[in-house]
């Protein structure tokens, strides 16, 4: 088979099952892909064909995302730590001791306490609406600091965020009438039927309830910013109303030779500005090998 198709694995990492999808030579630089919310690795197909001829790409399934383990929230810690855990049990498991790490949404707060915590691991970073600043909290998340403080009196708001009409926004908001054309529908459908399979509501609110002690890490990703100086590009929409485009522009505070690229996007801008990032992400490794 192909080293540039795209394979696709299941590996056992501290007893539960972890999807990963995969494609280049392993000899190649490698970039690890972290998605965020509501999605899965599936966010990444695309970049991954675009990039499999020149880079070794590995784009892992959360735990209770995508083909992962999705166990009761009762069986499993749903906490942000906790999948840090198991993203690091699978890269180490894979035998990856270097690499570059492409963060978007819930994928930031796992790879920078990865990269904080061994940044010799970490060849560059590439943030797509991954944010470590305050400053890229938009109004969207007023719901879901209420709720961190009070869960039972805010959860039926929040779970607003996990409907159909919901997922679908999440896609099409910031983007451009000209470029709605671009976002496959299957997109948010096959995110909505990960949602709506029995118990993965639960897990989602738990995460949503998680989410606040990431802020706490702040503090501590930005040091590595400034101390470790690692490489960074920012690909980010201009229009995404959930991680605002100031928060894209805070890394320039700690990260001075960042490159920032405010992209005529939404959340997902890889839907919609696949070829324009692939691009920048290959021009941007090839300067830091």
């Amino acid at each position: 088979m192909s080293v540039f198709g795209t394979r696709h694995h299941i590996l056992t990492v501290d007893g539960l099952d972890v999807f990963y999808r995969e494609a280049g030579d392993p000899s190649r630089p490698t970039l690890v892909l972290l998605h965020g919310f509501p999605s899965s690795s599936h966010m990444y197909r695309g970049l991954i064909a675009d990039l499999a001829d020149e880079f070794h790409l590995i784009a892992p399934d959360h735990i209770g995302f995508g083909r992962s383990a999705a166990p009761d929230v009762g069986e499993f810690t749903y906490s942000f730590e906790r999948l840090t855990e198991v993203t690091l049990a699978l890269l180490d498991k894979l035998g990856l001791e270097r690499f570059a790490l492409y963060l978007h949404d819930y994928g930031a707060p796992i790879g920078l306490r990865i990269a904080s915590r061994d940044p010799q691991r970490v060849t560059a970073l590439i943030t797509q609406s991954g944010n470590a600043y305050v400053e890229g909290f938009t109004p969207f998340w007023d719901v879901l600091f209420a709720h961190a403080e009070d869960r039972a009196t805010h959860e039926p708001a929040v779970r607003e965020l996990l409907t159909a009409a919901a997922t679908k926004w999440q896609y099409e908001h910031g983007v451009p009438a000209d470029r709605l054309d671009r976002i496959a529908p299957e997109t948010w459908t096959l995110d909505q039927a990960g949602l709506d399979r029995p118990g993965n509501k639960e897990i989602q609110l738990q995460l949503f309830w998680d989410y606040q002690f990431n802020l706490a890490g702040y503090p501590a990703f930005q040091e590595y910013f400034r101390t470790h100086r690692p490489p960074t590009l920012v690909a980010w929409g201009r229009g995404d109303e959930i991680f605002g485009p100031a928060g894209a522009e805070a890394f320039a505070r700690d990260l001075p030779d960042a490159r920032i690229h405010l992209l005529d996007a939404g959340h997902f801008a890889l839907e919609t500005h696949g070829e324009e990032i692939a691009a920048l992400v290959r021009d941007f490794l090839r300067s830091v090998r």
